[in-house]
């Protein structure tokens, strides 16, 4: 710190920033296709997906991830443009890391909270059989047809 960095290791923090970003990023979603797709029909009509397109569980933990990763790129351009690398750049860099840390986990917190929410209010619902339910309404509009009047001419 406080020296200028070697021809290794800013090339290599790059690289490999750069490879797990774009790489294996494009590895993933050239890897999911109809044939090694195994989940079933139930499952995609739950996903909403067709075979072959799989869906991001946690978006908010995704989001986050992809905006901190973006932001790296930014912070690390500021940090290297001068070739040295001062101790409170290396401290800020490093607070940035439990940020995105604590940053993720209070999202997939509230997502798991908001989840549990709606099934418990999925479970107060009363469950209607289609059949009994249709029963209801035509015997609702037959007793809504007895009680009209019709009026005399």
């Amino acid at each position: 710190m406080g020296g200028e960095p070697g021809e290794l290791g800013p090339s290599t923090i790059v690289g490999s920033a750069a490879f797990n970003l774009l790489v294996i990023s494009g590895v993933s979603i050239l890897a999911v296709s109809p044939a090694n797709d195994d989940r079933n029909d139930e499952e995609l009509l739950e996903d909403g997906t067709p075979r072959g397109v799989k869906k991001i569980e946690k978006l908010p933990v995704f989001a986050i991830t992809t905006t901190f990763s973006i932001l790296a790129y930014v912070w690390m351009f500021l940090v290297l443009r001068d070739k040295r690398v001062e101790w409170w750049e290396a401290w800020v860099t490093f607070g940035f890391f439990w940020l995105l840390i604590l940053t993720a986990w209070i999202a997939d917190i509230i997502q798991a909270s908001n989840k549990q929410a709606d099934e418990d209010i999925a479970k107060q619902l009363p469950v209607v059989n289609t059949a009994e339910f249709i029963a209801f309404l035509l015997e609702f509009e037959d007793k809504k047809e007895d009680d009209m009047e019709i009026p005399m001419l």
